[in-house]
């Protein structure tokens, strides 16, 4: 029997070089993995925007995320007594500014990463790869 995925809405927040694309990656605050910013739908919020909340609480950026998804990819998130499966849909948001306070800066460390370096940081395999193919699709 399949259990059905919940959805999950995510931020990629990045910046451009010359070369190469960076982006900012948060730690989990159960586990300090590597992860992106992201959260649960929010009622009244559409899909980006709640991307975008997620991100400033996670990590302190702020920016405007785009209203298209650049992809997808599936987790299982830890919870108490075992885990949710997840399916995390992502939005570009280009980072304007990050704040030196915000909401979860005790429970979480921000890092800029070029983005082939992110893909070896974070442990999704559909992540990795969108990390890697990231500067095509911006």
């Amino acid at each position: 029997m399949k259990t059905k995925r919940r959805q999950q809405f995510g931020a990629l927040p990045f910046r451009k070089n010359r070369e190469t694309v960076d982006v900012l990656l948060v730690t989990s605050r159960d586990t300090g993995r590597w992860v992106i910013p992201k959260g649960w739908p929010m009622r009244g919020k559409r899909p980006h925007r709640a991307a975008g909340i997620e991100a400033f609480e996670e990590a302190g950026v702020v920016g405007k995320p785009g209203k298209k998804p650049i992809g997808q990819y599936d987790y299982d998130k830890r919870v108490p007594g075992g885990a949710v499966p997840c399916r995390v849909v992502v939005f570009p948001l280009p980072v304007d500014e990050l704040t030196e306070e915000w909401p979860e800066m005790e429970q979480r460390h921000r890092e800029w990463h070029a983005a082939d370096r992110a893909a070896d940081l974070v442990a999704e395999p559909e992540l990795q790869e969108l990390l890697r193919t990231i500067q095509t699709l911006l």
